[in-house]
């Protein structure tokens, strides 16, 4: 049995999902009065648990062999903060995992993960990793790069196709591998019971390095015009965004950081061991713009 927790959010359900079209045996640990109903139409069996609730965890966790975690506070805020999700509620699930004596417990963390940062959600990722570390429960931490799932909608696609300027935070010319969301959840499958997985932290990124100007450059190529391009220093916001409460500033902090170095990645033996196959900036592009079906899939190379 594989136990998935976040299986409601977005890379969560994308690994449920692919662990159910495996015919395996999937388990959701699912909040009261969450969507969870499509997964279990799918074949998942729910359990109601929370990650603040140490108790709800043994019933899910109780003959799971395997815990593949991708839930967080994020931005949620109410009860739902780094401090009781990310570092307790994790501490809760690993504590619960090893008393169940599972055989694997993968935690999808981020690259980012830091004990020392001022981030208090990098921070917690970070303690959780070293708590999981010390746990000496058999382990896989998939430390993610920035999703460009992410960033493509709200900071190019969205004003793109809407015929306004991006607006980008500096100059955007810092070059990254941004991953694809669904690449990450790929990751997560491919690592369940893999040898070369355990006790080790995979560093999960994309198949290129590319800046923000290249992504606008690809949009211009697959919408077939030129977009124009204005630039705020770091420190200000960006603006029209969606007006959900805090995310100008989170994107806006994430873009200035991201201006300050380049974080290339070779992925190419990473990929080639769990048989990944990466998906590159065009066709995350044409998905999000709407050329490409979107229900495409990461398959293996």
């Amino acid at each position: 049995m594989i136990l998935v927790v976040g299986a409601t959010g977005v890379v969560g359900g994308m690994i449920a999902r692919s662990l159910l079209e495996q015919r395996q045996d999937v388990r959701i640990l699912v909040r009261s009065g969450s969507n969870y109903q499509p997964l279990v139409d799918a074949g998942a069996e729910p359990v109601v648990g929370d990650l603040k609730d140490s108790a709800s965890l043994a019933p899910a966790c109780r003959g799971s062999d395997v815990l593949i975690t991708t839930a967080s506070a994020g931005s949620r805020g109410g009860a739902d903060t780094p401090q009781t999700v990310d570092l307790e509620g994790n501490r809760h699930l690993i504590d619960a995992a090893r008393e169940a004596g599972a055989q694997q417990f993968i935690f999808v963390s981020t690259i980012a993960a830091d004990e020392a940062s001022p981030v208090p959600l990098l921070r917690a990722k970070a303690q959780t990793e070293a708590y999981l570390r010390a746990s000496g429960l058999p382990h896989t931490i998939l430390a993610a790069t920035t999703f460009i799932d992410l960033l493509l909608p709200l900071v190019v696609g969205g004003p793109a196709r809407a015929g306004r300027p991006v607006t980008l935070v500096g100059e955007g010319r810092r070059r990254h591998s941004f991953v694809a969301a669904r690449d990450v959840a790929a990751f997560a499958v491919a690592t369940v019971g893999h040898p070369e997985a355990v006790n080790r932290r995979l560093v999960i990124g994309g198949p290129e390095a590319f800046s923000l100007r290249d992504v606008v450059a690809t949009y211009e190529r697959v919408l077939g015009h030129p977009i124009p391009v204005r630039t705020v220093p770091p420190g200000e916001l960006l603006p029209d965004l969606p007006p959900v409460p805090g995310l100008a500033e989170v994107i806006s902090r994430m873009l200035a950081a991201l201006e300050t170095f380049d974080s290339p990645i070779d992925m190419d033996e990473t990929a080639r061991t769990f048989g990944v196959r990466l998906t590159p900036l065009e066709e995350v592009v044409r998905r999000e713009a709407g050329s490409e079906p979107a229900d495409a899939a990461a398959a293996p190379a």
